[in-house]
């Protein structure tokens, strides 16, 4: 089951790879996961750190 969802998710992100908006789309949300893991890596309670960061996440999924 694990082979068909691999090589779903595989075509799919060449599909949306061939797409040059989506490419920049992608590469911002890259710098913002970056971005969003060297804070957790300076902080001392990194899983604390970790939960906001998730939170803040969601809050922005959700349109909050």
């Amino acid at each position: 089951m694990s082979f068909l969802l691999r090589n779903i998710a595989r075509y799919a992100a060449q599909k949306l790879a061939s797409n040059p908006q989506v490419r920049k789309t992608a590469a911002k949300a890259a710098g913002v996961v970056v971005n969003e893991a060297k804070e957790i890596a300076r902080k001392e309670d990194k899983a604390r750190a970790a939960g906001r960061a998730v939170r803040r996440a969601m809050n922005k999924l959700q349109g909050g």
